[in-house]
Parts: C-alpha cells; structure tokens; sequence
C-alpha cells in the first residue's frame, strides 16, 4: 500500500519522510506569503476610501440585547435630520439587522467608477449591510481549511471581510460614518484595533446593574487604548405610562448603583412605536413625536458637540 505523502514530505524507496511541523519561533517574518505586503496594501486602500469621511463613530456594547442597533439606527436619522450626511456600516456580520431597520432588504451595493455605491434609506442615509443580501434565514459561513477548526479562522476571516468593505465602498463626502458592532467586550476591542484610533466610541447600556457592569468592562479596556470614547447612552431608560404620561422606571434602582466614569449622551425610555417603527423599516422623521424621539434628537446633538470640540 502506497502511502500519500504530506504536504513538504519525501519518499526514498517505500519509505515515506515527513518533516516536522514548525513551531512559531522557527517561523521567520511572514514565511514567504507576503502577507504582511497585502495588509499594508489594504490599509492604504481603506485611508484612500475613508479621506472625505468627517467623523468616524462606533456604537459598542460589552452587553447584547440593550438595543445598540436601534440607537445606531436612530441616531443616524437624527444626524441626517439635522442636515449632516450619514452612513451606517453593519459591522455585525454575524447578525445584520441594519437592512430591515432601514427599509433596505434585498437592496445590494452597486459597482460605481469609484466603487461601491451603497443603497439609502427613504431619510437618505447610505447603508452596507450583508443583511440586504444574506437572507435572515441563513448564517454567514466561513469555510474552513480543516474540519472541526472553523473557529481558528474565522476571526481572521471576518475583519479581512471588514477591510475589503472598507476600502472597497465609494463612501464619498460624509459627515458621520456610523458602525454597529456586534456585542462583546472582546468584540469591542477587536474592532478598535481594526478600525484604527481615528474612530470614536459610543457605548449603549440599560439602567441594571448587569449591564452597566459589562459596559464598564468595555470602558476600562477602551481607557488602555488610542481611541476617544465620548460618552454612554442608557437606553430603555424607563417607559411612558399612558396614563399619566410620565416615564416610569423599567428597572429597580440599586442602592450601590454602578457609575460608568463617562459623560452620559442621554437617557431613552423605551418606546413600542419606536421599536415597531425599527422593525418595518420606517423613518424616525416619519414618527411622531415622543419622549423617545425628542431624547435620541438630544443625544445626536450632543454626539456633534462632542465630535466637534477638542479631545
């Protein structure tokens, strides 16, 4: 029986030599890929197609669940309201739900002379999505170079994914470029590092202690790194009773209640219009308005203040 030999082996009559795998230390520079070449390459690709974008936001979260991505969704028409020109990038590969929010299901960039143009929301705002294109019954799927190992490349498969949208939309002159990152302290940082130090951070939280320890997490591994983190936003901050037309509190305060060491953008009460409104794809200009809507309108405010005053 012939024996197959592997990849670098040897054959001398019917034995079959294979050389040992190399630990990392034995490995010298890239090892011959040119690797590092291609990621240089990328980058200069990413600074060309980012030069005219203004500012650069990342809504983050250590905690999923708190409504990170109907605060993105929200606050770009609340930028787009107030005459500044926005786009959302849908850094959540693994659960895209910026298409729906924005009414863009089904919608694909295009190829344009200075790359991809991408489809906008009825209230103007350029939204890339795989959600638009992934349909919400199927998983985004890495392939894998073994059985069983599909964790050890998809990381790296996926923020090559980021950095190839990146360099490859024509993202043109923008005020606001908005990413919704999925959830995850780890996430979070990963994403600092991949977006660079010129991108701010928002962070989303609800008013319990669950949460707001989580974030905390992120804030304290943030503070270690390059990029400006502006402020919080506490979300579902209570709800609107229909009789009384007060906000009431969703959540026990607590006695030991932990502070995030962050300016607080503002506080949402959670509003079923609003969520519904999210859900269909409908603008936030088209919502009446509302506890909710009169604080996210607050909050984009002062997201511009701070975006545009000295660090």
């Amino acid at each position: 029986m012939t024996q197959r030999p592997s990849p670098g082996a040897f054959a001398v009559h019917d034995l079959v030599y294979a050389p040992p795998m190399k630990s990392y230390h034995e490995i010298i520079g890239d090892g011959g890929s040119n690797v590092i070449g291609q990621v240089h390459e990328q980058r200069d690709r990413i600074t060309r197609a980012l030069a005219n974008v203004r500012h650069r936001v990342a809504v983050g979260s250590g905690k999923g669940g708190v409504g990170k991505s109907t605060v993105t969704r929200t606050l770009a028409s609340a930028l787009a309201a107030r005459g500044r020109t926005v786009a959302i990038l849908d850094a959540d590969f693994n659960g895209p739900t910026q298409a729906r929010m924005t009414g863009l299901n089904g919608a694909v960039p295009l190829p344009g002379a200075e790359g991809l143009a991408l489809p906008r929301s009825k209230d103007g705002v350029g939204v890339f999505s795989i959600g638009g294109f992934l349909p919400e019954s199927k998983p985004l799927e890495f392939e894998s170079v073994s059985t069983g190992e599909a964790h050890t490349w998809r990381a790296t498969r996926e923020f090559a994914a980021l950095g190839e949208v990146l360099a490859s939309v024509a993202w043109g002159d923008i005020d606001v470029l908005l990413f919704d990152l999925p959830p995850g302290t780890e996430r979070t940082m990963q994403f600092a590092d991949a977006l660079g130090a010129a991108t701010c951070f928002v962070l989303v939280t609800i008013p319990s202690d669950v949460s707001r320890g989580v974030v905390a997490r992120s804030v304290s591994a943030l503070a270690k790194g390059p990029n400006r983190v502006l402020g919080y936003v506490e979300n579902m901050s209570g709800y609107v009773c229909g009789g009384c037309n007060e906000v009431k509190p969703l959540f026990p305060e607590a006695k030991d209640a932990i502070v995030l060491d962050l300016p607080c953008l503002g506080r949402v009460p959670f509003d079923p219009a609003l969520a519904f409104a999210c859900d269909r794809g409908v603008p936030f200009a088209d919502l009446p308005e509302s506890a909710a809507t009169r604080a996210l309108t607050a909050v984009s405010g002062r997201l511009i203040e701070s975006l545009e005053s000295d660090r």
